[in-house]
């Protein structure tokens, strides 16, 4: 590609996977936050839960001086407090519910760009039970945020059988999902990752032609399928050239190029597209981060 990719996304990075000491919503927020927004490289960065409200407001006034935009993560709401959005225990539903509603409003606290979540686990025999309930709490979420403003609410697209294990999912349950919300709801959509496409068993043309229309944001990592006993196996999201790891440059560049291809990277609306890279074992984050600069630069030229 000759033109320049600033042309048609705001690169970023996952603050708290980039950090991963952050993850906790403690920590130097603040001190890393700073590394990422004095690098010209980025014109986007994603945020989770910061759990003292000073840092929040300080957060927001050093993103909005480097003039740059910012996404929120619920995700690790989730995950870290073992909630499930799709919780056939209707307690167990409204308690995820209510930890998202208040991400959403950190969101809108820093003037986020949008909000994501993620679907939770399931059972085969009442799958059908579960993404009714996931119904029910994604309207629930897309009227809570659309009565606060008009931030975007994005649910991401995980694994079904390897790590995360959630119900969206494969490809046709998530075409289903956003068949049925979007119509419903405008400020609702997906967000997909490069890293988890291979663990959903699908090529690139599976994962993104049939919900092309729904994508809203999109991620860029790594992961490790073929060890399940290396640390970084599953959704670990370890560097690009990690050992045994699925995608470098080539495979980088195949999403771009697609994401190109349907519109999705575009020079009207530039969407944000975050680097989600970890460091492993004693790995320096700046490093990390370094070489993913360097693989999207090389990524780039293959477009």
């Amino acid at each position: 590609m000759d033109k320049p990719m600033r042309r048609y996304m705001k690169v970023g990075t996952i603050l708290h996977v980039s950090y991963k000491e952050l993850g906790s919503g403690e920590g130097p927020i603040l001190e890393c936050l700073k590394k990422i927004v004095t690098d010209p490289y980025f014109e986007a960065v994603e945020v989770a839960r910061m759990k003292d409200a000073g840092v929040r407001r300080a957060a927001a006034e050093m993103i909005a001086c480097g003039h740059m935009v910012t996404a929120y993560g619920g995700q690790g709401r989730m995950l870290g407090a073992g909630l499930n959005i799709n919780d056939l225990n209707e307690e167990g539903r409204k308690k995820a519910l209510d930890s998202l509603k208040e991400g959403i409003d950190e969101a809108y606290e820093i003037h986020a760009a949008d909000f994501a979540f993620l679907a939770g686990r399931y059972e085969e025999a009442t799958k059908e039970a579960s993404f009714q309930a996931l119904l029910r709490s994604t309207r629930e979420l897309c009227d809570y945020a659309a009565q606060k403003g008009d931030m975007p609410v994005l649910c991401e697209v995980f694994d079904y059988d390897i790590a995360k294990r959630s119900l969206i999912g494969p490809v046709d349950m998530v075409r289903r999902y956003a068949e049925t919300i979007c119509p419903e709801y405008d400020n609702f959509g997906l967000m997909v990752d490069l890293s988890h496409i291979p663990m959903l068993h699908e090529s690139l043309e599976e994962n993104l032609l049939p919900i092309k229309e729904y994508i809203r944001h999109a991620h860029m990592g790594n992961t490790v399928i073929k060890a399940s006993d290396c640390p970084a196996y599953g959704d670990e999201h370890p560097r690009f050239g990690f050992p045994d790891g699925e995608n470098d440059v080539e495979e980088l560049a195949a999403y771009l190029r697609l994401l190109l291809k349907i519109g999705f990277l575009n020079e009207e609306s530039r969407p944000i597209v975050s680097f989600e890279v970890k460091p492993f074992e004693g790995e320096d984050p700046d490093v990390v981060l370094a070489g993913a600069k360097r693989t999207l630069d090389l990524a780039w030229e293959l477009v």
